[in-house]
């Protein structure tokens, strides 16, 4: 899972499918109303699972689940509330089966402080217990002077979800390097042993590599000294790009526009550098139509620069697109994925045998005025195709979140199959 937050990898655009102009919030989005809680459906209890294979699957009973961070309050500059989960069904996503996490209930204390940040990073099956677990980021006491704690902390899946307290992430000294945060979590099968580990952001051009499986202390199964790497921000999600049973990782050399590089698997894990990527604001992999091989788009000012057939691609491309932040999955269940581009637009792109082409693109406009964000593009109905979740903010106390469903033609309702308000978080 790639969570989409207000930061460096934001997607954000301007609002709903198919239907109004985009244009920034209303002059009423920060006069500090108080929130209205959304006619939301009655809470349902969570479903309990017997664990699965399925990725975001909190509680194991064989359907994704979505997490969202940044939830409205109930007035402006009021206390973050925490991160929302909305459990998956046998139709998809099931608001009513929601559940928050809050620093108060879930979150570890430090020195009998508990965080105030609280914010989802990534997800995966640490422990490979069959649930998906939640790696959080927090803002443990640091007085400035030598090397920072670590940030992270785990929440580990279970038949019911999210319910327990989380585990520090247990970072050994010998796997850091200088005095930055280790964050910007990846996981990933690097070494190819089945198990899921986890790759941090250390500093000097050095990643922080930690093998799993780990344990319910948040302890990994080993981790050695610091690998070197073409840069040091590590971006997920993880995918297998030489379909050679070890995953691999792009990796920027700093955030912002910075160039980025296909870091490559193997059993020493992520240690080898493979494609060097052009400088953009964000990249994305997929599987966009000339071969068998994984495909790079990185996203810049106008442009998407495309390096097809990786780790050893064919000549570079580029395709004119209105946004900076991209997205890949297969919305129409061709084996191909579609590009998403969004900025001031949304804007969708399909693959052939070719690649992707503006060809028949579409332009998906906002359900709702405000600013929109992609928080997803994955299977969440169960039907092998990919469905598109975006978010509109009206200031921080409104929002929209719409869920388009993928159909053989593609994402081409001009209504979303489900809208709901992450305000549904705050009753009752």
């Amino acid at each position: 899972m790639r969570v989409r937050r207000g930061g460096l990898s934001a997607a954000v655009l301007c609002a709903t499918l198919l239907l109004a102009a985009c244009g920034p919030a209303g002059p009423d989005a920060h006069d500090g109303t108080p929130t209205r809680i959304a006619d939301a459906p009655a809470e349902l209890p969570v479903p309990h699972g017997r664990g699965s294979r399925v990725p975001d699957d909190f509680n194991g009973d064989g359907h994704r689940d979505l997490v969202l961070n940044d939830l409205v309050k109930e007035r402006s500059h009021a206390d973050d509330a925490g991160i929302g989960i909305v459990y998956g069904g046998l139709r998809g996503l099931t608001p009513g089966a929601r559940q928050l996490l809050s620093p108060r209930k879930q979150a570890a204390p430090t020195k009998g402080r508990l965080p105030a940040v609280f914010d989802a990073e990534e997800s995966c099956d640490l422990n490979g217990d069959g649930f998906t677990d939640l790696i959080v980021s927090t803002d443990p006491p640091y007085d400035g002077q030598g090397r920072p704690p670590v940030p992270l902390q785990i929440l580990f899946g279970s038949p019911a979800g999210l319910t327990g307290r989380a585990a520090k992430l247990a970072v050994p000294a010998r796997a850091r390097f200088g005095n930055d945060w280790p964050d910007q979590p990846v996981c990933g099968d690097f070494d190819g042993d089945g198990k899921k580990d986890l790759v941090l952001h250390a500093s000097g051009g050095k990643l922080s590599y930690l093998r799993g499986p780990f344990g319910r202390n948040g302890a990994p199964r080993a981790a050695a000294a610091p690998l070197p790497s073409p840069g040091e921000v590590p971006v997920g999600p993880a995918v297998d790009v030489g379909h050679d049973g070890y995953d691999d990782l792009v990796v920027r050399a700093a955030e912002g526009t910075g160039r980025a590089a296909v870091v490559l698997g193997g059993p020493a894990g992520p240690a080898r550098t493979g494609t060097l990527l052009p400088a953009g604001i964000d990249v994305v992999l997929g599987r966009f139509g000339r071969g068998k091989a994984l495909d790079a788009a990185v996203g810049g000012s106008g442009e998407t620069s495309l390096r097809y057939d990786l780790p050893a691609p064919a000549a570079p491309a580029t395709l004119a697109s209105p946004g900076s932040m991209l997205d890949a999955a297969d919305f129409d269940g061709d084996g191909r994925d579609e590009l998403v581009s969004s900025g001031s637009r949304l804007r969708l792109f399909h693959a052939g045998p070719a690649g992707l082409s503006a060809k028949d693109a579409v332009t998906l406009v906002p359900h709702a005025p405000g600013t929109t964000r992609v928080l997803a593009a994955a299977d969440f109905d169960g039907d092998g195709r990919a469905d598109l979740v975006v978010r509109t903010y009206r200031g921080e106390t409104q929002d929209s979140v719409a869920v388009y469903r993928g159909t053989a033609k593609g994402l081409l309702e001009a209504r979303p199959a489900l809208t709901f308000s992450s305000s549904e978080f705050l009753a009752p």
